[in-house]
């Protein structure tokens, strides 16, 4: 296998880490303190055509491959976690499946906008009563002729108040199971439209996550994406790119907390030498590093799968897996190479042990990647 980036990918990938370091790094921890939106970095990460990087440049995108999404997803996330899990959300929820199953029109009016990042997208699939069970969709999508009438209530949406474009899934008949759900397109500022309080969340806290009820909302047919009942479907195969998102950005907090460790170990003395020198210290970094390495391989293969056209959704759960527990681990090894300074907000590393926990949870919890990746195991 070859394992060499392309000129391209490198420069994609030293453009966001600049990025990462110029823009985003200034005020992260005041953004964490108190749980503020990135408006002003998102934006021009929009303008950089980081939140449509693999759409077509036909509809307002980059044109570029997931590969080079991964190595900007752990840049942007070895700094910022809420500002990298927007990008994740925006590329391969939101435009992924408008790009791939969006008619015409929509693809026009909505995904235009959003690849170019003007506006923001969300994707609304957990509810109170079914977030990793999307079959047992609450929410109703009613079949009134020319429109559904939504009604229900979606819980842990990322973007929930910056978004200006919804995808909600909503039951629209229940005796078919999964295949009586529908994806529909709303819009921010229908009548009937509500968005909750902001979650004050342990990690991730600059990232806007909401509820959302809907109260008779009245939804156009031509908002439908797909056939009538496809909507399961839709979400299923939406979530397998958005895993890959959510891997790479595992993979870049457990990078960043390394990164931090191995400046301290060098820079920290103790017992007349520093932390470098210490075997003990030595065997956590080294095991963090391969732990790291494993996961970047992992993620990297899914990504090529993808732009390949071959399966990729047992590769992209093992890599959500393995980097979301990699991403665990590293950070809570980085605040003990840390010592006491690992607890202070100033030295970063605390924050990234704080956001890691989430990657194990959004997308699927880890039992539902091992579930994911024995039905192919047993195949």
């Amino acid at each position: 296998m070859y394992f060499e980036l392309s000129e391209e990918q490198k420069m994609i990938r030293q453009a966001a880490r600049d990025f990462a370091q110029t823009e985003l790094k200034p005020g992260v921890i005041e953004r964490d303190e108190h749980q503020k939106f990135p408006a002003e970095q998102i934006k021009k990460l929009g303008e950089l055509g980081f939140l449509g990087m693999m759409v077509s440049p036909q509809y307002g995108g980059s044109g570029m491959d997931a590969i080079s999404y991964v190595l900007v997803m752990e840049e942007l996330s070895k700094i910022d976690a809420s500002a990298s899990v927007v990008v994740s959300v925006n590329n391969s929820l939101v435009c992924y499946g408008l790009e791939k199953y969006g008619s015409e029109e929509q693809k026009q009016k909505y995904l235009i906008p959003l690849a170019k990042g003007e506006k923001i997208g969300a994707f609304c699939l957990s509810e109170p009563e079914a977030g990793s069970d999307a079959t047992s969709q609450r929410t109703t999508a009613i079949d009134m002729g020319d429109h559904y009438l939504l009604n229900g209530t979606k819980n842990w949406i990322t973007n929930g108040s910056s978004a200006s474009t919804y995808l909600v899934m909503a039951q629209t008949d229940a005796s078919k199971g999964s295949h009586g759900i529908n994806a529909l397109i709303v819009e921010k500022g229908i009548e009937g439209f509500t968005i909750g309080a902001k979650e004050n969340k342990m990690g991730i806290r600059g990232s806007d996550t909401h509820s959302l009820m809907f109260n008779d909302v009245k939804v156009p047919k031509e908002n439908r994406i797909g056939e009538d009942g496809f909507g399961f479907k839709f979400a299923m195969s939406t979530l397998e790119g958005g895993r890959i998102g959510i891997a790479a950005q595992a993979l870049g907090i457990a990078s960043g907390a390394l990164e931090l460790a191995v400046q301290y170990a060098k820079e920290r003395t103790a017992f007349g030498k520093t932390l470098a020198n210490l075997q003990a210290i030595q065997f956590k970094l080294a095991d963090m590093a391969t732990d790291i390495e494993a996961a970047r391989l992992l993620c990297l293969r899914a990504a090529w799968l993808k732009d390949n056209g071959k399966p990729y959704g047992q590769a992209s759960a093992m890599a959500k897996l393995f980097a979301s527990e990699t991403a665990m681990k590293t950070t809570i090894e980085a605040v003990q190479v840390h010592g006491g300074y690992g607890f202070v907000k100033e030295y970063h590393v605390e924050r990234l042990m704080r956001d890691a926990k989430i990657t194990q949870i959004y997308e699927g919890t880890s039992e539902i990647q091992k579930f994911v990746i024995s039905r192919e195991v047993l195949k």
